[in-house]
């Protein structure tokens, strides 16, 4: 199947009370697990590949693993740059075909929407799509103390949209990278404002670990894409712990990598119920690159 924009897949389900599930992927096993949980499930699915990882994979070698996985897919696929600063990564994105996100959240307002909206015209003259986020989404991806307000202003969120031209926006409303301390609790209030005043899809970064009633209230006030990193990641490493402790510890790969995969597969396929994705592929019949 072809590869999607982002705004294609949002577009399909924009108008249902489903979420599309979003996944960082950071090597081929990684690659493969999204995709066969993806497929099993019957659902589209975004792959992320996060500009923070491309120190340890290159942007060719890694987009060349997701668009070959998405051009044998049987369901739409969309290939995301996640949390793109580097206007060098971005343009070559771009160039690939790969829709991106461009994280300007740790910029003044003013300075956000000038950037936001000059890659959101370079996205869309290269017929790809842009997501951006407006406020500050602390944990694992935040390496930049961020200088607007820690929750997205739902006023600032109608302007953002309407000056930059973004297909879809990325809010904070208490939610945050990374494994969650004590008790997580969103703010509904604020996201039934922002989702009052912004009409393109919402995107609730910070996943995993959220207990799925706030999920599914997330959901029904309006998230249609949500990102997930951290558990699927734990859920990896922890399947390679468990196979390096035997004894003899095993040494081929696929020995190794097979159980992760598996691993990957299973953590995918239980997010991707909580979302309520289960057989939407058939639903999105447009929009491929």
């Amino acid at each position: 199947m072809s590869i999607y924009t982002l705004a294609a897949l949002l577009d399909k389900f924009g108008h249902e009370n489903h979420a599309v599930c979003s996944f960082n992927v950071y090597n081929m096993e990684f690659t493969q697990g999204v995709m066969q949980a993806a497929q099993e499930e019957n659902v589209p699915v975004v792959l992320m590949i996060s500009e923070l990882a491309l120190e340890f994979t290159p942007l060719e070698m890694i987009a060349t693993i997701c668009q070959t996985a998405a051009r044998n897919s049987t369901v739409p696929v969309c290939i995301l740059l996640d949390h793109g600063n580097s206007s060098a990564v971005i343009q070559e994105c771009l160039r690939m075909g790969i829709s991106v996100m461009f994280d300007g959240s740790n910029l003044p307002l003013e300075e956000n929407i000038q950037l936001t909206a000059y890659y959101a015209d370079l996205a869309h003259r290269h017929h790809v799509s842009i997501e951006a986020e407006l406020g500050s989404i602390s944990g694992g991806e935040s390496q930049i103390e961020s200088n607007t307000r820690p929750f997205t202003d739902p006023a600032e969120a109608e302007r953002f949209m309407r000056e930059t031209g973004i297909d879809a926006l990325a809010i904070s409303i208490g939610n945050r990278h990374g494994f969650y301390k004590g008790k997580t609790e969103l703010d509904f209030s604020r996201l039934k404002a922002i989702r009052e005043k912004v009409d393109i899809p919402l995107v609730l970064h910070g996943g995993s670990d959220l207990p799925e009633s706030q999920i599914n209230l997330a959901i029904e006030y309006g998230i249609r894409k949500i990102n997930f990193g951290t558990d699927v990641k734990f859920a990896f490493a922890q399947a390679m712990k468990q196979v390096l402790s035997q004894d003899p510890m095993p040494f081929q790969p696929i020995q190794i990598l097979s159980p992760c995969r598996n691993a990957v597969v299973e953590e995918v396929r239980k997010k991707i119920r909580i979302s309520r994705g289960e057989g939407r592929a058939g639903r999105v019949a447009a929009g491929a690159v």
